[in-house]
């Protein structure tokens, strides 16, 4: 019954309808879902039970409220076999409100308790939650944490049976097992990752976690059991000491001299040559490869071995340095034949979209990259048996997508520059190839960039120390720059006079960095080379240091330039408007061809301070192109330049190319400020190199 307050003040009386049943939906025992038998929730402290009542909407008017309360039961079974029982009634809330009994800390531990609970509206009672459709809900109090895990790996022993153990690219697993017969997980972490949790299929089950070296050295598992409760046990330690990653099974370097009429191999078989293999060509520059083999595209282009490299069914990994002579046709690098078919080839591929690199294996292809006529790359192709994933790299850098494959037998010979078809060899190879090498492991990132990394050659280092009748040298005796009308070098302090020890001695101020500095008035100042420095149809590297004299420079100013015959094709210059170091590359040798822009936000120094450390890397493998400022690029810094075109024009330190519309093209945007420190190289170095530019010294490219 149910009191109806008017509008007038009138009370009615009204049929009560009793509290609707508790549904199992909306019960949980500490946080975790009603449930019961093996779903009973395992909880690591006294629990909260928690369930939302309601009393029906339509046995009130609109300015009633509908209050109720609940009535909790729970029940076990002790020790000795007594049926023990507490109840617990709630406050009165409204109806749809969460409800809750906090269970007592003396519960018992390691004991099935059940409850359930019904609504009381003051007048009616629901029925129990566990009635007709409903279910009791279940949790057992576990106060007792997981024991420790043992872990035992057989490839990676502990050191104390093994020292060294091979090794980056292969898989260790590493078994873990709680004595603890409750335990549902297990949480692990590798020195430097992988970090994560992995389930056991069933309580007390043991679990084996698969690992893959990338680095040689000391490494440390740790691994904690997680019970049902979610108690976690102490800490597991393993360490195991790492190899570097094993040599290669099959070696070519393809530098034996001209007229040779097969490979010698560093590992794995001699490779017989065919007629139409010419040894001792040009290898790509600034790698380890001397010499290198051109292939003809004939039927007479080939190398083999007449024996399989590898076992294709296990992890294996192919690799090679590549000059396409054209990208028109599909064309192989290397593959191991099959019955009638190859297992597997590595190469390029004619698109409808364009030619791209390939690899292909198990019914499963990767493409990626643009080969590009006359360029040097540096492909693998590497199948993960433990993942079932084939993979391809392009100088250094993974593309496409990877594939699952499922690679089938394949015990017929290794080729380089064909692949078997049904009705002898095709897809031949024309161009050059070099440095084959076949792995019998997981060639990890940081190797597969080793392989294809070019090392930077310096070209020049400026240091700006110094100048004689307008000249300043190069630091090791190459071409110097030459320094026009309103440039001038700055020297420090000879060291003379000491201010600290002299009040009479001025105050000067240190160059920027080492004992000069070049001086720039804005006007007419600059310094240039006698020709063209970097070879910006490749890839180059750039390093300055420049500080600018205004705090609030009037128009743009560049610092490095390098023109053709129409435009420059690269500067890097300050812009006042937007507060940035920009870096732009028009993509041809044309006026007002579409350029390339990036940039780096930073205000104007106003003549003080160290400067800034300017970096430009122009990676032609992977048509990037990159701005540093002080050691750091982003997003905003980095750019795609597709196809870097070569200039002519000479280095130019404070100007670049302007069109004037009075006088035409001519020299402009002055830089009024000084710069120090000018480092040319031929190739990108790499990312964590950059900081080391703008010194004295060179970086180490190790």
């Amino acid at each position: 019954m149910a009191l109806l307050v008017t509008a007038a003040g009138t009370a009615h009386a009204v049929d009560n309808l009793p509290p609707k049943q508790p549904l199992v939906r909306d019960l949980s025992s500490g946080g975790k879902a009603c449930a019961t038998g093996d779903g009973t929730a395992y909880v690591s402290a006294p629990p909260r039970l928690d369930a939302v009542l309601y009393d029906p909407e339509e046995d009130n008017q609109p300015v009633e409220s509908s209050p109720v309360s609940g009535e909790f039961e729970a029940w076990w079974t002790d020790a000795s076999g007594v049926e023990r029982r507490l109840t617990y009634t709630t406050l009165t809330l409204t109806s749809g409100d969460r409800q809750s009994w906090r269970m007592p800390d003396d519960i018992p531990a390691n004991t099935v308790v059940s409850w359930h609970v019904r609504a009381n509206d003051g007048e009616a009672t629901s029925p129990w939650s566990d009635e007709g459709d409903g279910s009791v809900c279940s949790f057992v109090y576990d106060d007792e944490s997981p024991a420790k895990a043992t872990i035992t790996s057989p490839e990676y022993p502990e050191p104390e049976d093994v020292f060294w153990v091979d090794g980056v690219g292969v898989y260790g697993h590493f078994t873990v097992d709680s004595p603890s017969e409750d335990v549902v997980s297990y949480k692990y972490g590798f020195l430097g990752g992988p970090y994560d949790t992995v389930a056991a299929e069933r309580p007390g089950a043991a679990v084996t976690i698969p690992y893959l070296p990338l680095r040689s050295g000391t490494n440390r598992l740790e691994v904690q059991a997680v019970d049902r409760a979610g108690r976690i046990s102490q800490t597991s330690r393993y360490d195991f000491n790492v190899k570097a990653g094993r040599a290669p099974v099959a070696r070519w370097k393809l530098d034996d001299p001209a007229g040779s009429r097969s490979a010698a191999a560093e590992a794995g078989p001699t490779a017989r040559a065919g007629t139409g293999v010419t040894f001792g060509g040009p290898a790509p520059s600034r790698t380890a490869t001397s010499t290198v083999v051109g292939l003809d595209g004939s039927g007479h282009g080939f190398l083999t071995s007449d024996a399989p490299a590898a076992d294709i069914r296990k992890t294996f990994a192919v690799s090679a340095w590549v000059r396409p002579a054209g990208t028109g046709r599909t064309m192989t690098v290397a593959s191991q034949d099959a019955a009638g078919a190859p297992g597997y080839t590595l190469g390029l591929r004619k698109q409808d979209s364009g030619a791209a690199w390939s690899f292909t294996i198990g019914g499963a292809r990767v493409t990626g990259g643009t080969p590009e006529s006359g360029e040097w790359a540096r492909v693998l192709g590497l199948y993960d048996a433990e993942t079932g994933k084939a993979r391809l790299y392009v100088n250094g850098h993974e593309v496409g997508t990877a594939a699952d494959a499922s690679p089938v037998e394949a015990s017929g010979a290794f080729q380089i520059g064909r692949a078997r078809g049904t009705a002898g060899y095709r897809d031949r190879w024309h161009g050059d190839v070099g440095d084959v090498q076949v792995h019998d492991r997981v060639v990890v990132p940081d190797e597969v960039a080793e392989l294809a990394y070019r090392k930077p050659k310096l070209l020049g280092h400026w240091s700006l120390d110094s100048a004689t009748d307008g000249v300043s040298p190069e630091q090791s005796g190459g071409a110097p720059l030459r320094l026009g009308t309103g440039a001038s070098v700055y020297r420090g302090s000879d060291g003379s006079c000491l201010p600290e020890l002299d009040p009479d001695c001025p105050y000067v101020p240190s160059p920027l960095v080492g004992d000069g500095h070049l001086r720039l008035d804005g006007e007419h100042g600059y310094a240039a080379a006698d020709g063209p420095v970097v070879d910006t149809g490749d890839s180059f590297t750039l390093g300055v240091v420049v500080r600018l004299a205004d705090s609030a420079p009037a128009h743009p100013m560049t610092v490095l330039s390098q023109a053709g015959e129409h435009t420059d094709a690269f500067k890097v210059r300050y812009v006042p408007s937007s507060h940035t170091w920009q870096l732009v590359m028009p993509e041809r040798d044309e006026a007002g061809a579409p350029e390339t822009v990036v940039s780096q936000i930073e205000g104007a120094d106003g003549g003080e301070g160290s400067g800034h450390r300017l970096a430009v890397v122009y990676d032609d493998a992977t048509d990037t192109v990159k701005l540093f400022l002080d050691g750091h690029t982003n997003a905003q810094a980095t750019g795609t330049l597709p196809d870097g075109w070569k200039s002519t024009g000479a280095l130019q330190i404070g100007r670049s190319r302007t069109v004037d519309s009075q006088n035409g093209p001519g020299w402009g945007e002055y830089l009024r400020g000084d710069v120090d420190e000018v480092q040319a190289y031929a190739g990108a170095l790499r990312d964590d190199d950059i900081s080391g530019l703008g010194w004295s010294t060179e970086p180490c490219l190790c």
